[in-house]
């Protein structure tokens, strides 16, 4: 994942905000746990808001105890207690950030020195779940031969990434799964890889690197393709919206989910208003989803 989900703080209760900092604690607790303290570096936002998300949908509720921890250690504070799901999230956490590095190196990117931090993890993440090393494998493998190949096609160049998503949901929620889940997910990774393409487009064009969207517009810049795209580029992200929405009116939820319904149906669409503001060309883009 790569750091865009977050909830519309400003609408979010505070009894949320502490659930999902206290997710974001015990997540990275258990990366340690279960990968060991250097990948720990890796957690983002995303993994604790898909924590609370699956732990809602399979009815395991979040225990949070008052701890200590390496950052906050004169403090004791709310930190949920390990478990065997957060362990397997902190392993696709471990995985994914381990692959998106290894995937930086090809496209030259400096940053990608830092995977050498996450082998390590990466191979304890692998071990505990083998069948994490083949879907993520698998999925990359074939988002690297679409981006080498110059995809030209929004839908296809996403779909990846948005597999990749809905298969780690179906092995993270079990038997609960259900078509509405798939698609939520599918959604959500969609969303991932479009905004983050929407978002690098400029220094993509610069440094000559792969982005779907340069390749369909074929604009120097973000806000001309903005401006000579906005219609189609708009059209994606709202159908992605009246997914999520539809997803999450149908699947069942076992506690309060105001937490991911602040983040799925306000914080994303606000996310991706904020990316397209930096074109200076947001004008009537990604209007603001509202829960219903």
């Amino acid at each position: 994942m790569f750091g865009y989900i977050a909830p519309d703080t400003p609408y979010l209760f505070k009894k949320d905000e502490k659930l999902y900092q206290a997710v974001y604690c015990g997540l990275c607790k258990s990366i340690g746990k279960g990968c060991g303290q250097r990948a720990r570096t890796a957690l983002t936002y995303d993994m604790a808001f898909v924590s609370a998300l699956i732990h809602n949908i399979r009815g395991e509720d979040v225990i949070i105890e008052k701890k200590r921890c390496v950052l906050h250690w004169f403090k004791r504070r709310p930190i949920a207690k390990t478990d065997d799901l957060t362990v397997a999230l902190g392993c696709v956490n471990t995985a994914l950030a381990y692959n998106k590095l290894c995937d930086d190196k090809r496209d030259g990117d400096k940053k990608a020195v830092l995977r050498h931090l996450y082998k390590k993890g990466y191979k304890r993440a692998i071990k505990r779940f083998p069948e994490i090393k083949g879907i993520i494998g698998e999925y990359m493998r074939e988002q690297a031969e679409l981006e080498a190949a110059g995809c030209k096609i929004i839908d296809e160049a996403a779909e990846p990434t948005a597999l990749m998503m809905r298969s780690v949901s179906r092995i993270l929620l079990g038997g609960v799964a259900t078509a509405y889940t798939d698609k939520l997910f599918y959604s959500i990774g969609k969303w991932v890889y479009l905004i983050d393409a929407l978002d690098d487009y400029d220094k993509d064009v610069k440094k000559g690197r792969y982005n779907v969207i340069f390749n369909t517009c074929g604009q120097n810049s973000k806000a001309e393709a903005v401006k000579s795209n906005g219609g189609e580029i708009k059209f994606i992200f709202d159908m992605l919206f009246a997914d999520m929405r539809e997803c999450l009116a149908n699947i069942k939820f076992h506690f309060n989910h105001d937490l991911t319904d602040n983040i799925i149906l306000r914080g994303i669409p606000l996310k991706s208003r904020e990316i397209y503001a930096k074109c200076g060309n947001c004008k009537g883009a990604c209007n603001e989803q509202k829960e219903s």
